[in-house]
């Protein structure tokens, strides 16, 4: 080989392939969606906040919600309605409850894409990806109802083979069902399987499965650290794995 054309292989070597280690062999990714791909804390927030007004309490804001949210609507509003308690006092049959629920699902259905952002760095892996041909599955603990809209709104829809949301199964992450579930449905095998999310829900939902993982630092961590969740690999931009 001439040396012009050993390096425009070296050069050229990853199009159509992502080039970090971790992904080669792998046959399917599977990404979390809030605060891995898009930041939906200040829509979260302002449904939450406005949901609490309605019910005479003191809004959250931004940083409490941002520490609330990765497991789900009904969590959320418990948390948001214990406010430091702990939430199993929140009793879900109760007009409280009830009440809140229904306050911010239709509040956050209104305008949830309003102020939802991408993260930097997520189209140039989702492209590469794309290119190679690897299928790609979204698991998001969100209610399904709110995710086809965001995505459409976003451009992200077409990247995604397959999309679950929260209540799309019996179980949702942190259970490994939902990811067993992508990786039957995709025709991948688990062990080639990689998760991609941004706290100890999405990595313990890997690693349960079987799935590689791999966790990014600008999400909602729940407050736990994300380099302590022993994912096999942490980064700060998902463009980092291309």
């Amino acid at each position: 080989m001439s040396a012009f054309l050993h390096l425009y292989y070296q050069a050229n070597q990853h199009i159509g392939n992502p080039m970090h280690p971790l992904l080669s062999d792998i046959q399917l990714l599977a990404f979390d969606l809030d605060g891995t791909l898009i930041d939906s804390v200040p829509d979260l927030a302002d449904a939450v906040d406005q949901m609490l007004i309605e019910l005479d309490r003191p809004r959250a804001g931004q940083d409490k919600v941002r520490s609330w949210v990765g497991q789900g609507a009904i969590v959320l509003v418990k948390r948001a309605l214990a406010d430091g308690l702990k939430i199993d006092q929140i009793d879900e049959t109760s007009d409280l409850f009830m009440q809140a629920y229904a306050t911010f699902l239709t509040v956050y259905d209104a305008n949830k894409g309003a102020k939802t952002r991408c993260y930097a760095g997520i189209f140039e892996l989702l492209n590469a990806v794309k290119k190679a041909q690897i299928p790609m599955a979204l698991i998001t603990n969100k209610p399904y109802c709110f995710v086809p809209e965001i995505l459409e709104q976003l451009n992200l829809g077409h990247y995604f083979d397959l999309v679950l949301g929260g209540d799309s199964l019996e179980e949702k992450k942190p259970s490994p069902l939902p990811l067993l579930f992508a990786a039957e449905q995709l025709k991948a095998e688990p062990t080639r399987s990689l998760m991609i999310g941004d706290s100890i829900t999405d990595i313990s939902a890997g690693q349960k499965a079987s799935f590689k993982t791999v966790a990014v630092r600008y999400g909602y961590d729940h407050g736990l650290p994300v380099d302590q969740c022993g994912a096999d690999l942490v980064v700060d931009s998902l463009a980092e794995l291309v």
